[in-house]
């Protein structure tokens, strides 16, 4: 091929690529008709940012990515036989967390549980979607997210759910927190730690149920799991933790929505990439905090 010509079809593949990416024209016309993804990625952010801290205190993200794994077979389930995908995915979420609560008090049975339930419920879920006849984007939106699914009525239900969530953890906030931090000590002080333990479960799966809506089955950990990561790397008190959390969070969400309207992928990798880029700056200055020496 001549080397010009050659030039040509590289640039123009280059130039395609980035469109896809990032492609901002008629951008207010665009934002304008998803602003209910921009709330929902910004009440998600909040709720996953809090429940995260948790998570990560009681050494739970594994258990994050088996629910959401259940929560798509449910999802999948409810699509294939016409039954509302926010009530399938519940269904399966709950399932799933109540399962992993009562089998799982100990870490290692915890884990095992989890290996197990995840490679059925994704194996369920694609047999679902491969007897699915309707729309592959309604398919590969239960994966990977959609930007324009969320209509008025799923952001009721989102709204509503992040607010049972939220009002659930405000309630056992000092409960579940000498739980996760120290569960032998908190059970000898009379916490009903096997209580807390299950509702702490119930309210995980519901936020994840409704996490899978946005940003797709595969990638939750991204909204629940990685802002609090990202947060206890920089701090480690107990305010500033779930504050950093809920920042990152929203950042996230809302920062990858609205680089998404600009392109014609899934909105997952924008979400994924700014959290996973807060993640490293965390990881960075919590770094450089340690280095730093003490001063006498």
């Amino acid at each position: 091929m001549n080397p010009v010509l050659s030039a040509l079809v590289h640039t123009a593949s280059e130039d395609d690529i980035w469109s896809r990416l990032f492609n901002f024209e008629n951008y207010g016309e665009l934002l304008a008709l998803v602003h209910n993804s921009v709330i929902a990625g910004a009440v998600l952010g909040i709720v996953g940012g809090l429940i995260g801290v948790f998570v990560m205190q009681r050494d739970m993200a594994f258990a994050v990515h088996g629910i959401s794994e259940l929560s798509f077979a449910g999802a999948s389930a409810a699509l294939l036989f016409g039954a509302n995908v926010i009530t399938g995915s519940l269904a399966g979420a709950l399932v799933s967390a109540i399962m992993i609560g009562l089998l799982g008090s100990k870490a290692r049975d915890r884990n095992s549980i989890i290996g197990v339930l995840m490679p059925f419920g994704l194996g369920l879920g694609i047999l679902f979607l491969a007897l699915y006849p309707g729309r592959s984007a309604n398919k590969f939106g239960l994966l990977t997210g959609q930007i324009i699914a969320v209509d008025n009525p799923r952001l009721g239900w989102l709204i509503a759910i992040s607010v049972v969530v939220l009002i659930g953890l405000l309630w056992m906030w000092r409960p579940l927190s000498f739980d996760s931090l120290d569960a032998d000590v908190a059970a000898a002080r009379g916490v009903p730690t096997r209580f807390i333990s299950l509702a702490f479960m119930v309210l995980l799966g519901l936020i994840v149920a409704v996490s899978v809506q946005i940003i797709g089955a595969l990638l939750v950990l991204a909204l629940v799991v990685t802002p609090a990561a990202a947060a206890l790397r920089v701090s480690s008190s107990p305010i500033m933790v779930p504050v950093l959390a809920v920042t990152f969070g929203v950042v996230s969400a809302v920062g990858g929505i609205m680089l998404a309207i600009g392109g014609s992928l899934p909105i997952s990798p924008y979400i994924t990439t700014i959290s996973f880029a807060i993640y490293l700056v965390a990881r960075l200055v919590g770094l450089r905090h340690k280095a730093r020496p003490a001063v006498r």
